[in-house]
C-alpha cells in the first residue's frame, strides 16, 4: 500500500479520483489485501485483492475502450467510526461522459456499504457491498430511485 488514508473521507476522495483517472493501482491502494466484496455486477463476489484487481482492470479497460470518463458522487453519506473500525453507507452515483465531447451519456445510482479498518494508521476497505433495489414485478434492478 503506497497511499496513506488518515481520514475515512480520504478513501472516498481517492475512489472518485481513481475512477475518473481509470488508475487501477490508485483504486486498489484503498483496499485491504484480504478484502471481501459483494458487487451487483458480473462476478458478484470477490475475495482478496488479486480477484478484485481483475474486475477493476476489466472495468477501467472497458471505460477506456469506449472513450468514457466516469464521475462519482457520494450522496446521503453516513460515517460511523471509532479508533480502528469505520462503517459507511451511502448512495453512489456514477455519471458517464464521452471523453472527447464531454457529452453526458448515462447515469446510475447504487447503494454502497463499506466496512473499513485501520492498518498501520491508514484506513483501508475490508468489506464492500453494492446493491440495487429490485422491481418486484419485473425482477429488474432500479438504477435511479433517487
Amino acid at each position: 500500500m503506497t497511499e496513506v488514508f488518515l481520514k475515512v473521507q480520504n478513501i472516498l476522495e481517492n475512489y472518485k479520483t481513481a475512477v475518473y483517472e481509470k488508475d487501477v493501482e490508485k483504486f486498489l491502494s484503498m483496499y485491504a489485501p484480504d478484502m471481501h466484496i459483494y458487487d451487483c455486477w458480473g462476478n458478484w463476489e470477490c475475495k482478496g485483492i488479486s480477484s478484485w484487481k481483475e474486475n477493476v482492470e476489466e472495468w477501467f479497460n472497458g471505460l477506456s475502450k469506449d472513450g468514457l470518463l466516469l464521475n462519482v458522487d457520494f450522496n446521503d453519506l453516513v460515517v460511523e467510526e471509532n479508533s480502528y473500525l469505520a462503517f459507511v453507507h451511502c448512495a453512489v452515483t456514477f455519471v458517464a461522459y464521452q471523453e472527447d465531447s464531454r457529452e453526458k451519456l448515462r447515469e446510475m445510482t447504487n447503494r454502497f456499504t463499506y466496512g473499513l479498518k485501520k492498518v498501520n494508521e491508514s484506513w483501508v476497505i475490508a468489506h464492500e457491498h453494492s446493491s440495487l433495489p429490485i422491481n418486484m414485478e419485473t425482477g429488474k434492478g432500479i438504477f435511479n430511485l433517487r
